[in-house]
């Protein structure tokens, strides 16, 4: 059993533990690469944000398709060239470069920049010791925002994360081309969790609750046409898409 409450305080206890040891290498930073770290001079920024890739959908017969979201812009403003993205102590490692690139406002210190990216691995890290599917919820939901560009830039380790993610559900009304047939299982469920699915002209196919708190297991069939939840935190997909 999980408990939303939980996954919460495990993202604040990872990130106080972050705070208090400093930001680990999580086996990609400049000290795995042999460089020296870059110290931040300047408080962490976060890059801009980057949606997590949209997953294949299936329209329902009848039903106009919605348009596909596309990648969120970068940030605007002016940017550090490439060439010119250099730390104030030791040195970027190939890849900290490339996850760099186009992501470090003028007059930032690109180590702050950095940082921001390497925290979001490093609470990953610790979220999966503690608990994988809160890893993976705490993605799905937004609670650790950007993960899919700190994952693909840095930690890549995590992809599975991502990609799992990418095939859940938060709370909230999904429709459309957000909602996948397939089985899914609840991760953090309160003991207000309840969820509903309804089909064409809003008829229930099911519905139900966790008053217990308890992880439940539900399947959304083909013919949904909207599907409801409250209080379950996220929903993880069985098996790799669901």
């Amino acid at each position: 059993m999980r408990n939303p409450l939980l996954a919460s305080a495990v993202v604040v206890m990872t990130t106080a533990a972050l705070a208090a040891c400093g930001s680990s290498a999580d086996g990609n930073g400049p000290e795995a690469a042999g460089a020296q770290r870059p110290a931040a001079s300047g408080p962490a920024v976060p890059g801009p944000s980057a949606s997590t890739p949209t997953p294949p959908a299936t329209p329902s017969a009848g039903e106009p398709e919605e348009p596909a979201a596309g990648p969120s812009a970068p940030a605007t403003g002016p940017k550090t060239p490439s060439d010119a993205i250099t730390p104030a102590t030791g040195t970027f490692t190939k890849k900290q470069r490339e996850y760099l690139r186009d992501r470090v406002p003028k007059g930032m210190d690109p180590a702050a920049v950095l940082q921001t990216g390497q925290e979001t691995c490093d609470k990953l890290r610790y979220l999966v010791k503690a608990d994988r599917d809160t890893a993976v919820g705490a993605i799905a939901t937004e609670e650790i925002p950007d993960a899919a560009v700190a994952v693909a830039g840095l930690c890549p380790r995590h992809q599975d994360l991502v990609d799992e993610a990418a095939y859940a559900y938060p709370d909230g009304v999904h429709t459309g081309k957000r909602l996948r047939p397939g089985a899914y299982r609840s991760a953090s469920p309160t003991a207000a969790c309840s969820w509903q699915i309804t089909g064409a002209g809003g008829k229930e196919l099911s519905s139900g609750s966790s008053g217990t708190g308890t992880s439940r297991k539900i399947t959304i069939p083909t013919s949904a046409r909207t599907f409801t939840s409250t209080g379950c935190y996220a929903w993880l997909p069985e098996g790799a898409k669901g």
